[in-house]
């Protein structure tokens, strides 16, 4: 009887810490993926990519989680079409070869409650590579219009392109290229 009541004690603790863990849908809406690079040390451009998705779980009591976030590379705007094109070209991203980056975090750093880095891997230009994301801003909420909870913040790492394979311009425009990210998710 003993152990019929531990198991079942067991399996409640169980269902009620794989109950703290949620998964949360991108908002394409209230996210944004821009860059910034330096050119000939006088300025810096700045683009951004108007396609998303992906997914993230996080589980806040336990403080895991992980996230699974795909750009479409084509997407890229940079307001000028004819720099738009370069960077779709073989010159850069060659978005015909490699139509997508994505990232896969699951290492979650917390502050307190709330998210301070995410570290995993970047796929772009056929290439993969550590990365982390470190928040300079998280929060949850529950959002009054779509009736749920929303996390989110803004995110940033600094990418060295020539890992990726993308290397023109070097050396007038740097190798070091950050990344921005703004993000929203929607708890399913």
């Amino acid at each position: 009887m003993k152990k019929a009541l531990l198991l079942s004690a067991l399996l409640a603790v169980a269902g009620a810490a794989q109950a703290q863990s949620a998964t949360y849908a991108i908002d394409p809406n209230h996210t944004a993926v821009t860059f910034e690079a330096k050119h000939f040390g006088t300025s810096t451009l700045r683009g951004r990519w108007d396609k998303k998705s992906g997914t993230v779980t996080l589980d806040k009591a336990a403080k895991t989680g992980k996230v699974e976030f795909t750009i479409d590379m084509a997407s890229i705007t940079t307001g000028s079409t004819q720099f738009d094109a370069h960077l779709k070209g073989k010159d850069f991203f060659e978005v015909e070869q490699f139509p997508t980056a994505k990232f896969v975090g699951d290492k979650f750093t917390f502050n307190g409650d709330k998210v301070a880095s995410v570290t995993g891997e970047l796929t772009l230009h056929g290439k993969t590579n550590p990365v982390t994301l470190t928040a300079t801003n998280f929060n949850c909420y529950d959002n009054p219009m779509v009736k749920r909870e929303v996390c989110g913040g803004d995110f940033e790492a600094t990418l060295q392109r020539g890992q990726y394979g993308i290397t023109y311009g070097g050396p007038v425009t740097p190798d070091a290229i950050r990344l921005l990210i703004t993000v929203e998710a929607v708890k399913q």
